[in-house]
């Protein structure tokens, strides 16, 4: 778990890799002006909280609760970066008082459900990683090159990103195993949660890991949502324009007007 800056607090969910070290840019820029918390998932082997298998999905609800106990905070702003939308919208439906706003940044949804594709993958999962980490660069040049423009910044974010990643590895068992926890949880309805809401998406060509109209499905069900795109980005805007996810986020979070 780490804690940093000051500020209206905001508690970050990491996605379905479940380490908070790959959002390490996101979690800077939001620090600097506001509180921001974050942590890895309790089933990551550094994670110091607990994990009970047979709880399934209801462990990141539980161990939403445990990190907003141990940071002292009675309420916060709870943001969920693609599979921590999940988890921010279960834990916002279940406990109203603990949300004082949702975000919602290229979410999946609870309605989501794996192609055919995905689902080879997730039967075989360290079988068919080499494949999964192989295919990878060319999943993220499109959008690296529309939020950086120029070869060497590029370069760059490739190589610092990489090294993010290398130094906290997660596995493909345990992505799988989430998927499955998720699609076996019966989900709270989300039409149930009255605070503020943002749904955030990169542009709709660039995200080739949750597509923009599976995000979009929250806009029908969230009281009060607002939409907004992260322009220039795809799925990973947190950490190719950090700067600006951080100024969305926080304009949202400090009740000022998000500019267009």
């Amino acid at each position: 778990m780490i804690d940093l800056g000051s500020g209206a607090p905001i508690v970050l969910i990491p996605g379905l890799q479940g380490r908070w070290e790959w959002m390490r840019p996101a979690v800077e820029a939001l620090a600097k002006h506001n509180r921001v918390v974050s942590f890895s998932l309790c089933d990551e082997r550094t994670s110091r909280f607990p994990c009970t298998p047979s709880k399934g999905f209801t462990n990141y609800i539980d161990q939403l609760a445990a990190v907003l106990d141990r940071a002292g905070l009675a309420s916060a702003a709870i943001a969920g970066v693609s599979y921590g939308g999940l988890i921010a919208t279960e834990f916002a439906a279940r406990y109203p008082e603990r949300v004082t706003a949702l975000v919602l940044a290229s979410a999946l949804h609870s309605g989501w459900r794996p192609d055919q594709r995905q689902q080879r993958y997730l039967r075989s999962p360290r079988l068919l990683s080499p494949l999964f980490v192989a295919r990878a660069p060319g999943r993220m040049r499109p959008e690296v090159a529309a939020a950086l423009p120029g070869l060497g910044a590029q370069l760059w974010f490739m190589a610092t990103h990489s090294v993010r990643v290398a130094m906290a590895p997660t596995t493909p068992a345990r992505m799988a195993r989430r998927i499955e926890w998720a699609s076996t949880h019966h989900f709270a309805d989300p039409r149930r949660i009255a605070a503020p809401a943002l749904v955030m998406t990169g542009e709709r060509s660039l995200d080739r890991i949750v597509p923009v109209e599976i995000t979009e499905r929250y806009m029908a069900e969230l009281q009060s949502a607002e939409r907004v795109v992260l322009e220039r980005t795809g799925h990973i805007g947190l950490v190719t324009r950090p700067d600006r996810f951080a100024d969305i986020l926080g304009r949202f979070v400090d009740g000022d007007r998000i500019p267009a």
